[in-house]
């Protein structure tokens, strides 16, 4: 298992039944294959510093977690899919390199 953070751009106009049930999605494939999720951070809603796909403000969320190759490759194509998530990016920490 390996340590990871997330950093994940969501869109600001969820509200937060759906935010919720976005977030139980992106992180069933972490815990279905062994891994956990250590720390949810959310930043709130911020101004991008330019428009993205027509949106100005998105959800800010980091995600620190603890997982598999297969439970963290499932969760960023869930990611790329999902219309809600706008960006995300996703590293080892620096323990991990």
């Amino acid at each position: 298992m390996k340590k990871y953070e997330a950093m994940i751009i969501v869109n600001e106009s969820l509200d937060d039944a759906q935010y919720a049930a976005l977030e139980k999605r992106l992180s069933a494939p972490i815990t279905e294959n062994g891994g956990s999720i250590d720390k949810v951070d959310n930043w709130g809603v911020k101004e991008f510093a330019y428009e993205i796909n027509h949106m100005k403000k998105g959800r800010y969320v980091v995600v620190n977690l603890t997982a598999n190759n297969e439970g963290i490759e499932e969760f960023q194509r869930l990611c790329r899919i999902n219309n809600s998530v706008i960006r995300t990016m996703v590293i080892k920490t620096e323990e991990e390199k």
